[in-house]
């Protein structure tokens, strides 16, 4: 579905943001059913294995030393730093960060990115729609509304973004694992994001919408975030891919450019074992 405010692209260049959009509390999530007892486990008697899951391999390890970590009381001034106080204040979403990062992430690959979630602030106006031969299409100075987002993606230093990923990588790790996540790496699954949100398909302008049906006797009142792709192959996408599809043809080979510099940039820093 295409919402009005689905403003995920500062996001969707997971990369150079994601450097900075990281941490700005720490300890305010617990892992669920950390504080209940541990399960004993008989040992297996004689040749019998005990059949144990195997835990995925890291392949782009991030290996932080103590001393180059962050706490709490430097994130905002190296945030800052990265971005600039001014844009910060404008388009970060600061409470609960760290879980609005990973969990977004990890949603741009599926097939619903939660706005509740997100760690950006939504981008304001509607959905731009337009009308040709008596149907819905999408309109083509929808991704106006976004110039402001990719510019400021643009402007980040990668190498400065992966530095900053780098050194805060740990409490990053830690949230993720804490949304029930304990057996994956939230490194391998920005790489591999990023590589799904590159996957991204080219529109064939126009592109036509449909008004997902709404059952019951009471009328939207915000038909525009009821917009979907008439096409069933697009409406199949990712969420990511469909936000970047949104943007508009010009800020998405923009951001694309800057993914593809960002992927480079990690796997140069932290390469596959």
């Amino acid at each position: 579905m295409i919402r009005m405010n689905q403003s995920l692209l500062l996001f969707l260049a997971a990369g150079a943001v994601a450097a900075g959009l990281i941490l700005w509390r720490l300890g305010l999530i617990h892992a669920p059913g950390s504080d209940g007892p541990t399960a004993w486990v008989p040992e297996p008697a004689g040749d019998i294995e005990l059949a144990m899951p195997a835990e995925p391999p890291i392949r782009h390890a991030v290996e932080t030393p103590w001393t180059a970590r962050l706490g709490a009381r430097d994130v905002g001034r190296a945030l800052a730093d990265l971005l600039g106080q001014d844009a910060v204040t404008e388009f970060v979403q600061i409470d609960d960060l760290p879980r609005r990062l990973v969990a977004t992430v990890d949603s741009l690959a599926r097939s619903h990115a939660a706005p509740m979630l997100w760690p950006v602030h939504p981008t304001t106006g509607r959905f731009a729609v337009d009308e040709i031969d008596g149907g819905p299409v999408m309109g083509l100075d929808n991704g106006r509304r976004y110039t402001p987002l990719v510019l400021l993606v643009e402007s980040a230093d990668t190498r400065r973004s992966v530095d900053l990923y780098a050194r805060m990588y740990p409490v990053l790790q830690r949230a993720y694992e804490d949304l029930g996540f304990p057996n994956r790496y939230f490194n391998d699954r920005l790489i591999a994001v990023i590589d799904t949100l590159l996957e991204t398909p080219d529109l064939e302008y126009p592109v036509k919408l449909q008004l997902t049906e709404v059952k019951g006797p009471i009328a939207s009142l915000r038909p525009w975030v009821r917009y979907e792709f008439a096409d069933p192959g697009l409406e199949s996408l990712t969420a990511g891919q469909k936000m970047l599809l949104r943007a508009g043809p010009v800020n998405k080979r923009r951001l694309e450019s800057k993914l593809v510099e960002f992927r480079a940039e990690l796997i140069k820093r932290f390469p596959p074992r």
